[in-house]
């Protein structure tokens, strides 16, 4: 039994530390959409091979965030993340020295399979930090460091305007840094302890993981949560990494350009904190289509808007917004799974939303080869997040705490979220 004041303790540096992994994460995320204008110079790259060149670090990103999350239900999520995030230092750091486009390519892969594995462990650990009525305040305080990393990579981009290596240096060493404190300050989850110890009991239960994500009740709302998170990841990283160019098409200086993509990050953080306390404090589903809503209406804002003040309240609600929404997913997937599964379960969501994200810049860069300009592109986001927003709504409708697993869960009884998604 861990004592009151030492669990206080560990909850702190536990939260402090997922924070900052997840600030460096936001900076490496963001660091290719505002490093874009100097790659594409650097390289000559055609609008087709940027959308590659975006998609390769988010390709990376899905096998390393369903193998991350796989992992740390086998071996601990402490241990998965400070490999992840070594790896994912060591190659942001190589970015910035790389000498032709297929080295690029292969380097940011690389990296976004560190990254992939990171955000399933930094969910996991906030998740089992706290008790269950504070599970969703723990989580955007811990992501809000995602935006806030992506505003430190735009002013690090105003501060180094002619120098696009600048930013891979930093994302680089920065992780690196950090490594020894999650290996040797940050406690293993106690969650995941007491599953462990459990699983040592009783030598004779083995941990399946389909079985655990698609039967006992739990299928149609594990396909409902993939298809929330492919939708809302797809707009997420197609506005992450073109927005930038986007904005210098419609006539913005750089400066500018990075100016907006700052209040995105600005308004994500502010987003993600205000989502987390909104979901546990009143009804989940009407903060949930508030947060769809406001994405919608921040699109057409970004399209339509000329001057440049209207566009940085754009990107600030958009911002606020698409963040508030993701964080409404990645609050709501550690509840649906029991301990022993939830980094696995956390980990194939996220997996299959990089699917999202992954099609999100490629489909943006071929929609701009054909013409269809910026107003074109922000119109494409629309539907899907129409889907994702649904999904959530019903989603959430249907979910029930169990009241028999260990560290706290959501048990999905297959009549209520039958029920909930008809």
């Amino acid at each position: 039994m861990i004592l009151p004041e030492l669990r206080a303790y560990n909850m702190r540096v536990t939260i402090t530390l997922c924070f900052v992994v997840a600030l460096i994460e936001g900076l490496d995320l963001q660091s290719a959409g505002i490093a874009a204008a100097g790659i594409r110079e650097a390289f000559s790259l055609s609008p087709s091979m940027m959308g590659w060149m975006f998609s390769s670090s988010i390709i990376g990103l899905l096998p390393g965030a369903f193998i991350g999350g796989w992992l740390a239900d086998r071996i601990g999520r402490k241990r998965v993340l400070a490999g992840s995030v070594i790896l994912f230092g060591i190659f942001s750091l190589a970015t910035a020295y790389c000498a032709d486009v297929y080295l690029l390519l292969i380097v940011r892969f690389l990296t976004g399979l560190g990254l992939g594995a990171a955000l399933p462990n930094l969910i996991a650990l906030s998740s089992e930090a706290v008790e269950e009525r504070y599970r969703s305040t723990a989580i955007s305080v811990m992501y809000c460091g995602v935006p806030l990393g992506g505003a430190t990579a735009s002013l690090i981009s105003m501060l180094f305007p002619s120098n696009w290596q600048t930013i891979f240096i930093v994302g680089g060493i920065a992780p690196l840094l950090v490594a020894p404190l999650i290996m040797f300050v940050m406690p293993e989850s106690e969650a995941f302890h007491n599953r462990a110890s459990a699983k040592k009991a009783h030598a004779a239960e083995q941990t399946d993981t389909r079985i655990g994500l698609l039967t006992e009740g739990r299928a149609v709302s594990t396909l409902t949560l993939w298809m929330s998170y492919f939708f809302t990841l797809t707009v997420m990283y197609m506005m992450l990494n073109w927005l930038p160019t986007l904005l210098i098409d419609q006539g913005f200086s750089r400066p500018q350009a990075s100016g907006i993509q700052m209040m995105f990050g600005v308004g994500g953080a502010v987003g993600s904190l205000a989502a987390g306390l909104l979901l546990d404090r009143i009804n989940q589903q009407k903060v949930t289509l508030g947060m769809y809503a406001l994405v919608l209406a921040s699109l057409t804002g970004l399209a339509f808007s000329t001057g440049f003040p209207a566009m940085m309240l754009s990107g600030f609600v958009f911002g606020f917004a698409i963040l508030g929404s993701q964080l409404v997913l990645y609050s709501l997937a550690p509840r649906l799974y029991p301990t022993r599964i939830r980094a696995t379960g956390v980990g194939s969501a996220v997996a299959v939303g990089r699917l999202g994200s992954v099609a999100g810049p490629l489909v943006a860069g071929q929609l701009l080869a054909l013409g269809v300009g910026s107003a074109g592109v922000l119109g494409a986001c629309m539907p899907g997040l129409v889907i994702a927003s649904l999904a959530a709504v019903r989603l959430l409708g249907g979910l029930k705490v169990a009241k028999n697993d260990v560290g706290g869960s959501i048990h999905h009884s297959p009549a209520s979220t039958a029920k909930a998604l008809q």
